[in-house]
C-alpha cells in the first residue's frame, strides 16, 4: 500500500534531505515539497494526502498551528532542531517527532509507523464494507444510491467523481476527492491504480500492456501502483 506525502519544512537541505529519503521508500509516493507551510495550503489539495513530514518551527504559520488545520485523517510526523518541542507534538496527535538532523534508519521506522496506521484503518473499513453494498452519493441535487456490485470503475477529475456503472452508457457525476472514495470503498475489491481511476477488481476481464480495458475505455496503471496489482492478480492466476 503506498502512500501519499508532502515534506515542509523552511529550511532548504532539510527539505532536499527529506526528499531524498521519501524517493528511495518504495511505498511513499512524493506528491510535493515547500518550504512554508502557508504555500502547502495554497498548493495542495490535503484530500489528496495521507501522510507530512512537517517542520514545527516556522515564520508565518508554523507547524503545531498548521497541523490543526488538517483533515482528520492526515498523519503528521514532526520534524524539529528542537527537543523541547516533543511533548507539544505528541498533544498535537503527531504519528511522530523526529529530532534533526534526520538519519534515515529514524525516518524509515516513522514512515513504517504511518504504512502500518492506514493499514489496520484499510482492514477496518473493508470489514465495516461487508455489512452493506451500497453507497449514497450526491448528483444533479439529489441523493442517489449506487450497488457496490455495480461499479465498474471511478473517475478523479480535480474536484468531481465520475462512477462508471455496469449496464449504464453515463457515469454518475459527483463531487467528492479520490482519497475520500476510496477509503469508503472496501479494498482489495476496489484498487487504486492510477492517481485518476479507482477500479473494481472483480469486474476486470481484460488488461493489455499496461492497461485495463472496460469496452472503448483504456484505464492505465500507474508505476505507483503496479506492485500492489501484479500481487492481486497473481492471487487469482493459474
Amino acid at each position: 500500500m503506498n502512500l501519499r506525502c508532502i515534506i515542509i519544512d523552511d529550511e532548504p537541505l532539510a527539505l532536499e534531505l527529506m526528499a531524498s529519503y521519501v524517493e528511495k521508500t518504495p511505498f511513499l509516493e512524493l506528491s510535493g515539497k515547500y518550504n512554508s507551510a502557508v504555500m502547502a495550503l495554497d498548493k495542495t489539495d490535503l484530500h489528496d494526502v495521507d501522510l507530512i513530514f512537517l517542520d514545527i518551527q516556522m515564520p508565518d504559520l508554523n507547524g503545531l498551528e498548521f497541523s490543526r488545520l488538517l483533515p482528520p485523517d492526515i498523519r503528521v510526523v514532526f520534524t524539529t532542531a528542537f527537543e523541547q518541542y516533543a511533548l507539544e507534538g505528541f498533544k498535537a496527535n503527531a504519528l511522530d517527532y523526529l529530532l534533526k538532523p534526520v538519519n534515515y534508519n529514524e525516518f524509515l521506522s516513522a514512515a513504517r509507523k504511518a504504512q502500518e496506521w492506514f493499514s489496520l484503518k484499510r482492514q477496518a473499513q473493508a470489514k465495516a464494507g461487508t455489512e452493506s453494498d451500497f453507497i449514497y452519493v450526491k448528483s444533479d441535487y439529489k441523493l442517489v444510491q449506487i450497488r457496490l456490485s455495480d461499479i465498474l470503475y471511478i473517475e478523479g477529475l480535480r474536484d468531481y467523481l465520475k462512477i462508471y456503472l455496469e449496464g449504464e452508457a453515463r457515469p454518475v457525476l459527483t463531487l467528492g476527492s479520490m482519497k475520500a472514495m476510496e477509503e469508503r470503498l472496501p479494498s482489495p475489491r476496489f484498487m487504486r491504480v492510477h492517481r485518476s481511476y479507482i477500479v473494481q477488481m472483480g469486474k476486470v476481464r481484460t488488461m493489455d500492456k499496461g492497461q485495463i480495458i472496460f469496452g472503448k475505455a483504456r484505464i492505465p496503471i500507474s508505476d505507483t501502483y503496479k506492485t500492489d496489482i501484479a500481487a492481486y492478480i497473481d492471487r487469482y492466476t493459474l
